[in-house]
C-alpha cells in the first residue's frame, strides 16, 4: 500500500498507460482523479475502480485550455482534500516531417504534450508546496532524449518536456517536491494500434515486427510504464529528483 492516503491526479488516464496507472494507484490505497478527453473512457475506468470498492473520480476535459488544466488541479484538491501526486500523463503523436507539419498537427503536441503540464504542474506545485511536498511524473519519450525521424512535433515536445522536468526538479527540490520523467519507447497501447490503422496498416502484424527490432523481445505493455511511474511516485524514489528514466528494452531510437 505505497500510496496509502495520498490523493493522485492522473491525466491521460482512461488511456493504456493511463488506465493501467489508475489500477495501481488505486490498488495501493490512493484517491484517484482521472482526467481524459474521453468523458466514456473516464466512466469505464471509473466504474471498474468503484466496483471494486476504490475512490476514483473524473473530471474530462480538453487539457489544451488552460482553464480546464487549472481547474483540474482546483478541483483535485476540493474533491480529494489535496494533491500529493500529479502524473502528466497525456499526449498526441502528430506524425510528419516539417513539411508535413501543419500548423495545427504542431500546436496539438505543444499544447497537449508541453503547455498542459506546464499549467498543470504550476497549479500542483503551489498546493503542494504548502502542505509540505509532493512528486510530479511526467511523460517524456527517448524520441524526446534521442529523435526519431518522421516525428518533428512530436519529438521536438517530448524533447521539452524532458527538459522541463530536470528544470523543475532542480527547483524544487529544495521544497520536498520530486519531479521526474518516464521515458518509454513504443507500448503496446490502443493509440499505437490507431496509429497503424490510420496509416493502412494491420496493428497486430506491424506490433510483431516491432517486437522484433526489440532487443528484450517486445514492446512494452502499459502496465511496465506505469510501475516505473509508480516507483518514482512512491518514498522508494526518495532521492531521485530531476531524472529521465529509459524504460526501452534496451531499443535505440531508428
Amino acid at each position: 500500500m505505497r500510496f496509502q492516503g495520498k490523493s493522485v491526479l492522473i491525466t491521460g488516464g482512461a488511456g493504456g498507460i493511463g488506465r493501467a496507472a489508475v489500477r495501481i494507484f488505486a490498488g495501493e490505497g490512493a484517491k484517484v482523479m482521472v482526467s481524459d478527453l474521453s468523458e466514456q473512457g473516464c466512466k469505464e475506468i471509473c466504474a471498474e475502480m468503484k466496483d471494486k470498492g476504490y475512490p476514483v473520480e473524473y473530471l474530462c476535459g480538453d487539457l489544451s485550455e488552460k482553464a480546464y488544466c487549472e481547474g483540474l488541479v482546483e478541483h483535485t484538491v476540493q474533491t480529494l482534500g489535496s494533491i500529493d501526486i500529479l502524473l502528466n500523463n497525456a499526449g498526441v503523436i502528430p506524425r510528419g516531417n516539417i513539411l508535413e507539419t501543419t500548423d495545427d498537427m504542431w500546436f496539438a503536441a505543444m499544447n497537449i504534450n508541453l503547455t498542459a503540464v506546464f499549467y498543470l504542474s504550476r497549479a500542483a506545485i503551489g498546493h503542494m508546496k504548502a502542505q509540505g511536498g509532493g512528486a510530479i511524473v511526467n511523460t517524456s519519450s527517448t524520441w524526446g532524449v534521442y529523435p526519431g525521424p518522421g516525428h518533428m512535433a512530436y519529438c521536438t515536445s517530448k524533447g521539452a518536456v524532458a527538459a522541463l522536468t530536470k528544470n523543475l526538479g532542480r527547483d524544487h527540490a529544495p521544497d520536498n517536491i520530486r519531479v521526474n520523467a518516464v521515458c518509454p519507447n513504443e507500448v503496446n497501447t490502443p493509440m499505437l494500434k490507431t496509429g497503424f490503422e490510420k496509416r493502412g496498416l494491420d496493428p497486430e502484424k506491424a506490433i510483431e515486427q516491432l517486437n522484433l527490432t526489440v532487443p528484450i523481445g517486445r514492446i512494452a505493455q502499459p502496465e511496465e510504464i506505469a510501475e516505473v511511474m509508480a516507483f518514482l511516485a512512491s518514498d522508494a524514489a526518495s532521492y531521485i529528483a530531476g531524472a529521465t528514466i529509459e524504460v526501452s528494452g534496451a531499443k535505440p531510437v531508428y
